[in-house]
């Protein structure tokens, strides 16, 4: 299947963006990124790291200035991080930019997913339940917002995943 459009995947941390992402890159034959990886390709240095040394805002600025330029790439399915839909800016880009799929799953999958990563600075607190909830409350409001579609990966399996994207995409394409 061809899609002309560029792809941008927003969600919670843990809801499957990057591992859905690749494989529907694949599937449209479309070049893959993940802002998160692009922002430590560039920087030499992780995501805590640069959350320990210029804190969350320092972070969004580099975030901001990644999705600008990534979101401007043709024929790109792009894996963004979990907040970067916190700043209108970049809602704009991804919006305007490309088709915006909203890829969504419960709090206890989310949890599950994301309990051994140590790269997600904002998990790391003695309550990651709580953290994750106050964290939708805020975002989810702002995902739907944003997206043009919202596909559930609660209890799919990747190629699942993909699949329904694609027929989503198809039916909305014609």
């Amino acid at each position: 299947m061809s899609y002309s459009r560029s792809i941008f995947l927003v969600g919670p941390m843990g809801a499957g963006k990057t591992t859905i992402g690749r494989q529907l890159a694949k599937a449209l034959n479309k070049q893959f990124k993940d802002s998160d990886h692009e922002i430590v390709e560039r920087t030499g240095v992780s995501i805590p790291t640069i959350f320990d040394i210029e804190g969350e805002e320092g972070f969004r600025r580099r975030e901001r200035d990644i999705i600008d330029t990534l979101t401007q790439e043709p024929n790109l399915v792009l894996a963004t991080g979990g907040g970067a839909i916190l700043l209108e800016e970049n809602r704009q880009c991804l919006r305007s930019r490309g088709s915006v799929i909203y890829l969504q799953a419960p709090i206890k999958q989310l949890l599950k997913r994301t309990a051994k990563d140590r790269n997600r600075p904002l998990l790391q607190t003695e309550d990651p339940r709580k953290k994750l909830e106050e964290l939708l409350g805020v975002r989810e409001p702002l995902y739907r917002q944003t997206a043009d579609m919202v596909i559930n990966t609660s209890g799919c399996s990747v190629p699942g995943v993909v699949k329904t994207i694609l027929a989503e995409l198809k039916k909305n394409d014609t």
